[in-house]
């Protein structure tokens, strides 16, 4: 039976003595450092305690596929945030100091006076976050020292799985008892959000907020994306530059198999080959590859970044969709997509799919594959810290994402505003508390606590490339994959920003394109490309739709501003380019 717990480590307490050291052999360790680990653990099986906020953990991997927009109505009225509220012990310690870490030793946060007009009666706040990530790392870090020097206040902290927050927040939000910060659903757009009242702006609950905007560089900050009129809406921390495509690679199942990513990028044939080797080898006891295949973004991820580089015309976008920037037009068709998803079905008919993958959120797949129940897995860089902390005798590599034979012929887009964005919902009671807490995420001296406690993964988005130089092998490797194989990608609401407005109104269509993939990959759906000409179709009228919605309210736009001429996937998009479109 499959585990799905997330967090879970291999470790002595895990196994008993004999199995942990059978699993050790298999994923490669060497006896002596096995024997060493038994000897620093003593035997003993008891976990080791720890000074973290206590967090509470939502939902399970066995959970259904995230609803549609409209997902609030569909919820479950008996569903019920299962996480704990209690809080971390704390110290009356003044704001603005370094404080101890969670586990008592120094710690890079620092909790600044922002000048914000805190309550001081004792109250609490709820955030709800992703699952376990470098991430939530840093912010598990932070609350505690946010909680000392602030004793009146709690954080309740809160996890979920991606699929999971879709129902929460939507459910909060029906029931007027969401979250006070929580992560956008993956199941509507940030317009949606704005305009059906969930969200509401940070312009006066941020501290010297006129004065907080100019530290974001060029791109953040931007109507439709992180904007909505005029008015900022989330909390940008982390940067878009990453992607979650990376090849990362269980040392010594590829080794055995005579494969190693690292030295030069996969082809597809090299993919494949190698994923039906190392299944072979494993003889049922692990297999080629895994996938988080309930998250549908996984899915999603996958069948887009294989497409890129392959040189399909176009990219993701912030409002959704997979749209050619050439023509402006929605891009599901090509020749490049279609053979990426045959590619993932042949795999899969191969048999060198992990047969538990559509059970597995990315984090249970990611803990899974740290067990050793695969050779490969693509995700992202994230990872890297996660492992190194978590299982630090787990030898895995890093690698491109598989290209076509004969190198890579396109580049991976990104796009401006910001990753992991964080939201204040329209009816908190202590906004106040979430303005303050932000002043201090993007304040540099936590945006360097970020990469001490983080590894670096994922970027912080105040950071230049320069301030990085510390980090591990891994980690360089991983940054100069992403400066070698992405760019920055026009999108139409910083050419017109009344786009905005159809932001607002447009809708994701369902089944999407992550969707679209798990039916493709369970054989719900069968003619790939007819389902993806389907999806294709339906996008196209959804934005047709959103846009005569959005010219009835007096916007001034039309569909040629999806239209990018000059657009050259093999450079970044900038201001130059936009201007020479006028």
């Amino acid at each position: 039976m499959v585990d799905s717990r997330e967090g879970t480590s291999v470790s002595a307490r895990n196994f008993g003595r004999r199995a942990f050291v059978e699993r050790g052999l298999t994923l490669g360790f060497s006896a002596s450092a096995v024997t060493a680990v038994l000897a620093a653990c003593g035997g003993s099986t008891s976990a080791p305690t720890t000074g973290a906020v206590p967090t509470g953990t939502v939902g399970d991997a066995a959970s259904s596929v995230a609803p549609s927009a409209s997902a609030p109505s569909a919820v479950p009225a008996t569903a019920q945030s299962t996480a704990t509220r209690a809080a971390a012990t704390r110290s009356a310690t003044a704001g603005g100091a370094a404080v101890a870490s969670p586990g008592g030793a120094n710690s890079p946060i620092t909790i600044l006076d922002t000048g914000a007009k805190l309550p001081t009666g004792t109250t609490t706040l709820r955030w709800l976050d992703g699952s376990a990530s470098p991430r939530s790392t840093f912010q598990q870090a932070f609350f505690p020292a946010y909680q000392r020097a602030h004793a009146n206040i709690t954080i309740a902290y809160e996890q979920a799985t991606n699929a999971d927050i879709n129902k929460i927040v939507g459910l909060g939000v029906q029931n007027s008892n969401a979250h006070d910060c929580f992560l956008q659903p993956s199941s509507v757009t940030p317009g949606q959000m704005v305009r059906e009242g969930w969200v509401r702006p940070l312009d006066e609950i941020i501290p010297n907020y006129d004065q907080w905007k100019t530290r974001f560089p060029a791109g953040v900050l931007v109507e439709g994306i992180t904007m909505f009129g005029g008015k900022t809406y989330c909390c940008p921390y982390l940067s878009n530059k990453q992607h979650s495509g990376l090849i990362l690679f269980n040392v010594p199942y590829l080794q055995q198999a005579g494969v190693d990513p690292a030295s030069k990028p996969l082809t597809w044939d090299d993919f494949r080959a190698a994923t039906k080797k190392v299944t072979e080898q494993g003889k049922g006891k692990y297999y080629g590859l895994i996938i988080g295949g309930q998250q549908t973004d996984q899915l999603e991820g996958f069948i887009s970044i294989l497409s890129q580089l392959a040189g399909v015309s176009g990219g993701p976008t912030n409002a959704g969709g997979f749209i050619d920037w050439k023509t402006g037009q929605y891009n599901y068709t090509s020749d490049q997509m279609l053979a990426a998803i045959d590619l993932l079905l042949a795999m899969k008919a191969d048999g060198s799919v992990f047969p538990g993958s559509l059970s597995l959120g990315g984090p249970q797949a990611r803990d899974q594959f740290s067990q050793g129940v695969a050779g490969i897995i693509l995700q992202g860089a994230f990872n890297i810290p996660q492992w190194q902390k978590d299982v630090p005798l787990f030898n895995f590599g890093v690698g491109s994402p598989p290209v076509p034979s004969g190198g890579a012929r396109g580049t991976i887009s990104y796009d401006p505003g910001a990753a992991t964005t964080v939201w204040v919902y329209a009816k908190s009671k202590v906004p106040e508390i979430a303005g303050d807490i932000f002043a201090n995420f993007t304040s540099l001296e936590n945006q360097r606590a970020l990469v001490a406690l983080t590894g670096g993964f994922p970027p912080p988005l105040l950071l230049k490339a320069s301030e990085l130089i510390a980090l591990g092998s891994r980690e360089q490797q991983t940054y100069k994959l992403f400066d070698d194989q992405m760019r920055l990608a026009p999108t139409p609401v910083v050419r017109n920003p009344d786009v905005a407005q159809v932001y607002l109104e447009q809708k994701r269509p369902t089944p999407d394109f992550g969707q679209t993939i798990q039916g493709l990959y369970t054989g719900q759906l069968k003619d790939a490309k007819g389902a993806m000409k389907d999806l294709q179709d339906r996008s196209e009228a959804e934005l047709q739709r959103a846009i005569k919605a959005a010219q009835g309210k007096g916007a001034k736009v039309s569909r040629d501003d999806w239209k990018f001429a000059n657009w050259d996937p093999t450079k970044d998009y900038t201001d130059a380019d936009y201007a020479a479109l006028k």
